[in-house]
């Protein structure tokens, strides 16, 4: 069950405990960079592009939580919230500071069994 959160650094802990499973993670990054780059093609090459980044990067990030998290997407109850922390995860994941963010999201969401 989602928790009721009102803020977003309240939900960012939440979000980042819903990736606690690497592959997850790592489903997430290729997505988001992949969100990139076709916007990056929806820019420099053609407007069409535009259309595979929302594909893309929820194509990858729904396999890992359906198939590797088991849990359901924060997308489908807080979609802005969540775009903006796939990107925030994403900076982290690439500066190699996401660790202490997943030592605190489980300390305050536990992994269910």
């Amino acid at each position: 069950m989602v928790p009721k959160l009102t803020t977003y650094e309240e939900f960012w802990p939440y979000y980042v405990s819903e990736h606690s499973r690497p592959t997850t993670r790592t489903l997430h990054f290729v997505g988001t960079a992949l969100v990139l780059a076709c916007v990056a093609l929806g820019l420099l090459v053609s407007p069409w592009w535009l259309l595979a980044a929302p594909l893309a990067g929820y194509g990858f990030a729904w396999v890992g939580h359906f198939f590797f998290e088991r849990n359901r997407p924060a997308t489908f109850t807080y979609p802005l919230w969540s775009l903006r922390a796939d990107f925030r995860m994403f900076r982290l994941i690439l500066l190699g500071r996401m660790r202490p963010e997943l030592e605190r999201a489980a300390a305050l969401y536990p992994r269910r069994a």
